[in-house]
């Protein structure tokens, strides 16, 4: 319960302004006002104490003077006159306070001899009452002495006064005696002194917290109702405004606000009225350069196809024209697949598929640019399970984007397709160890028409939209596609595809970059996976289940 209660405070304390300045500012206040109320305390108490110390001090300083006369004055010589010289004498002196209650002790002190007198003590008294400090000072002392002391009536101690010197009595004893006052009518009078100014106390703050809380209220209320209409401003719903009363410093806050929040709402409707715009200028065109590139592209197919029929110069201009159109034609249908990804129209068409086949029938593709790169194409299967719910085309799409970029990226050196799989998702990742990439080039490597070096040659002819695309069909299938690199370490991108859409992918089944070994290359040739050794024997897999 005790838990709970101080998650909520935590929780409020984090999220309300409101309650957060409330609860400081009853802290310091409380703080304050109780150091403020025991320092009056103190200083009442100590001016009430020095003031009836004074009375006491003058009284009992004339009584115990007057005893001492009228016990070493006094002419009696034997048990029962000194007796009642004693105990008339002492009934006397408690009886000289009439509004101030006093009791004495008279008590017989080490080395007495032949007493007349014994102990005396009024109200119950007894010596146990003095402490031993002050009982040695009058022992040892020819003055007056006094001390603080408790006195006990009732089972209840209440605070007091003694004072004490010593006395003769005959036949020549000495006596010590003390004058106790008692002090609870001032601990009274400083207890209702208390009560009475705790009880205000408590007044004022509970008038205080509910002053400061409304104020803070009428200050922070309109600083909470702007945050929410900026939270639904940042929502999308951009007709929400603040309500603005009074002329006040928060009634221009709030205007002002009005006023910037129909200025972004006018630059958002006018940039998103641009988007629609630009992206319907970039679906229509792309749409109207279809035809024309089509017939284009016709004839630069029979062209290129009578190249041999030409003169060198007539020859190279045809393969010119056929890479080029073919160059133009992808970039048209990256541009329509992008218009397709802004307009909301792009969606999945699942079916089960192992992940394998797809892989090694973009591998089998990519030979011919790998050769032509002099670079060797090798695949890593960890694990045999790699079925899973996937749109055939835009995964093999996403896989040929990949493995291309790293052949081309490699400058010779060999790419690694690795494959593993998890219970809940298939990851793959395509590690090259080419130039690599910085930082910042990885910051911007999924970014449309992004490159990081503009100069540099295409054998592959890309669009900057690969990568791009890539990303989106990934997020379509819910998945993730991240990037590692290093400068003259290469680098590795790393794909990972739930199973089944209805369950999240979970963590990846391969690290990035993925922590597989291989056996040394220099040493064997037998870290290469055969492709097609591979693919035959996953022919022979789907015949074997066939026949089952």
């Amino acid at each position: 319960m005790t838990g709970r209660i101080a998650g909520v405070m935590v929780e409020r304390w984090n999220t309300s302004l409101r309650f957060r300045t409330v609860l400081t500012t009853t802290v310091l206040m409380l703080t304050g006002i109780a150091s403020l109320m025991i320092f009056l305390s103190n200083q009442i108490a100590g001016g009430l104490f020095n003031e009836r110390f004074e009375q006491h001090q003058i009284e009992a300083t004339r009584g115990l003077s007057q005893v001492a006369n009228t016990f070493s004055s006094a002419a009696v010589t034997d048990r029962a006159t000194t007796t009642a010289l004693a105990t008339d004498t002492l009934l006397r002196l408690e009886g000289d306070g009439a509004s101030i209650r006093r009791d004495f002790i008279l008590s017989p002190l080490p080395g007495a001899q032949n007493l007349y007198v014994g102990t005396l003590a009024s109200s119950g008294l007894t010596t146990k009452a003095i402490p031993f400090e002050l009982a040695e000072k009058v022992q040892n002392g020819d003055g007056v002495y006094w001390q603080s002391i408790g006195i006990t009536r009732d089972t209840q101690t209440v605070p007091g006064l003694a004072f004490g010197t010593k006395v003769t009595l005959p036949p020549g004893n000495v006596y010590a005696l003390y004058l106790i006052y008692d002090l609870s009518s001032l601990q009274k009078t400083m207890d209702f002194i208390n009560s009475v100014m705790w009880l205000g106390t408590i007044v004022f703050m509970v008038m205080t917290i509910a002053i400061f809380s409304y104020v803070t209220r009428s200050v922070i209320k309109p600083v909470s109702v702007a945050a929410n209409v900026s939270e639904e401003l940042a929502a999308g719903n951009l007709d929400q405004r603040i309500p603005v009363t009074g002329t006040d410093e928060l009634a221009r806050l709030g205007t002002s606000f009005n006023k910037m929040a129909n200025s972004l709402q006018q630059q958002i409707n006018q940039l998103a009225t641009l988007s629609a715009m630009q992206q319907r200028f970039v679906s229509d065109v792309s749409h109207e350069l279809r035809t024309p590139l089509t017939t284009v592209r016709m004839a630069a197919q029979v062209l290129y196809d009578s190249r041999d029929e030409f003169d060198p110069i007539n020859e190279r201009s045809a393969e010119l024209l056929f890479n080029q159109v073919e160059r133009f034609q992808q970039l048209l249908a990256d541009l329509l697949e992008i218009s397709r990804f802004d307009a909301g129209a792009a969606f999945l068409h699942v079916e089960p598929r192992d992940m394998r086949e797809i892989v090694v029938e973009v591998l089998n593709h990519a030979e011919i640019l790998a050769s032509a790169n002099k670079c060797k194409l090798s695949l890593i299967t960890q694990g045999d399970d790699f079925a899973a719910e996937l749109d055939d085309r835009r995964v093999e799409r996403i896989t040929r984007n990949l493995i291309n970029n790293a052949i081309e990226h490699a400058e010779g050196n060999p790419v690694d397709v690795i494959l593993g799989a998890t219970d809940t998702n298939i990851t793959l990742a395509v590690r090259d160890y080419g130039l690599g990439m910085d930082e910042e080039t990885m910051a911007h490597v999924f970014d449309r028409f992004w490159r990081a070096d503009p100069a540099r040659a295409r054998t592959t002819g890309g669009s900057g939209l690969g990568l791009a695309i890539a990303k989106e069909d990934t997020q379509l299938h819910q998945g993730r596609l991240d990037v590692w690199a290093e400068p003259s370490y290469g680098a590795c991108f790393r794909l990972v595809l739930p199973r089944s859409q209805d369950v999240p992918a979970g963590a990846p089944a391969l690290e990035l970059p993925p922590n597989y070994r291989l056996m040394d290359r220099q040493q064997s040739d037998t870290w290469e996976i055969s492709l097609t050794e591979l693919e035959e024997s996953l022919r022979e897999a789907g015949e074997d289940d066939d026949q089952a």
